[in-house]
């Protein structure tokens, strides 16, 4: 049985952090990050259990959704094109025009390509109450218990119980110190925003209108259709901003299925599982004396010996070896390497 709704599934980025496995012709949400199946096929799996083919709608940018033609085309789910990209703050309100405009009063749930969710089951018993609190008129975010002190993550601040299984968001909060991640821990009142959201399109669409001003220059455009100038007109913002944070009838649903970002290497042991010495890998290797290493092969064999807490991932013709506490970091590498510019290749031939 399906939900009477409809689904965007935001499958745009790269995943930067999970170079070199990770490439602009490869993006993340085509790594087997959570399972041996990729993460795209996956998260249309799902959408199709949620609520059925022909309400799912993948909102990506043109090149990514050439790359994703054959899942999307097995999966049996349109596309919402993206004239350009401008964060999640365009890229669902938009989604929610034309979700309103082709079936009025709709109501729509908002979900990331590239996340790790078990069981299906569960993200389906989450969406029942979340669905129930859009119904009333609220902008619902799915939030998640935290285990750990993650300073990677947003979180919603909880507030009083609003309906059977929804509470009020009191606040949001994007990547808090250590501290904060430590003390919201130990309160129980606060949860991790998955990014999974829920709402009636006519309701985020009015919260829009009204609040976020990053998109007050390209309404007039998404009002009459045209999404080439809203997106040229709009400026970059994510949704938790735009709206979220401003609306004010927001409540949260906690959700009763394991999740996760997926936001770096040092996630993969949480998608991928660890051998007993708490090494996490995916393709060929052997480990003698090595302990909490991720390792990624794709075209050799690794051998790790006497070496603890690295990420070795070999792809795409690098081979990428780090401590895994600078996982976070790998972006702003990156960035750094780019800068510098390629070096010559002065390896003898």
């Amino acid at each position: 049985m399906h939900f009477k709704a409809y689904c965007a599934v935001l499958a745009g980025g790269i995943g930067r952090r999970f170079w070199p496995a990770s490439t602009p012709d490869r993006p993340k949400q085509f790594l087997p990050l959570a399972s041996p199946v990729p993460l795209i096929d996956e998260t249309l799996a799902r959408a199709v259990g949620l609520v059925g083919a022909d309400r799912v709608r993948v909102v990506a940018p043109p090149r990514l959704a050439r790359l994703m033609r054959s899942s999307l085309e097995a999966a049996g789910v349109d596309t919402l094109i993206e004239p350009r990209a401008r964060g999640t703050g365009p890229a669902l309100v938009w989604a929610a025009s034309e979700i309103e405009r082709a079936d009025p009063g709709a109501l729509m749930i908002s979900m990331h390509a590239d996340h790790r969710i078990s069981p299906a089951r569960g993200l389906f018993e989450t969406l029942g109450p979340a669905l129930e609190a859009a119904r009333d008129g609220y902008l619902c975010c799915v939030g998640v218990r935290p285990d750990r002190p993650e300073t990677g993550f947003g979180y919603v601040e909880t507030g009083r119980e609003i309906a059977a299984g929804a509470r009020e968001v009191t606040r949001f909060v994007e990547k808090p110190d250590a501290a904060t991640a430590e003390a919201y821990l130990d309160s129980g009142q606060s949860l991790w925003n998955s990014g999974i959201f829920v709402w009636r399109a006519a309701d985020l669409l009015e919260v829009a209108r009204s609040q976020a001003r990053e998109l007050t220059a390209g309404w007039p455009a998404l009002e009459r259709g045209d999404e080439r100038t809203f997106f040229e007109r709009a400026e970059p913002v994510s949704i938790d901003v735009c709206v979220m944070e401003r609306a004010d009838r927001v409540a949260t649903v906690e959700a009763n299925f394991a999740w996760d970002d997926l936001g770096v290497w040092g996630a993969l042991p949480r998608g991928r599982g660890t051998d007993e010495a708490g090494n996490s890998v995916v393709g060929s290797a052997r480990l003698l004396d090595a302990t909490g290493n991720v390792v990624w092969t794709e075209t050799r064999r690794a051998t790790v010996i006497g070496v603890s807490d690295l990420v070795i991932a070999e792809a795409n013709g690098e081979l990428l070896v780090m401590p895994r506490e600078e996982a976070a970091r790998l972006d702003s590498h990156l960035r750094q390497i780019d800068e510098a510019g390629e070096p010559p290749d002065d390896r003898e031939p």
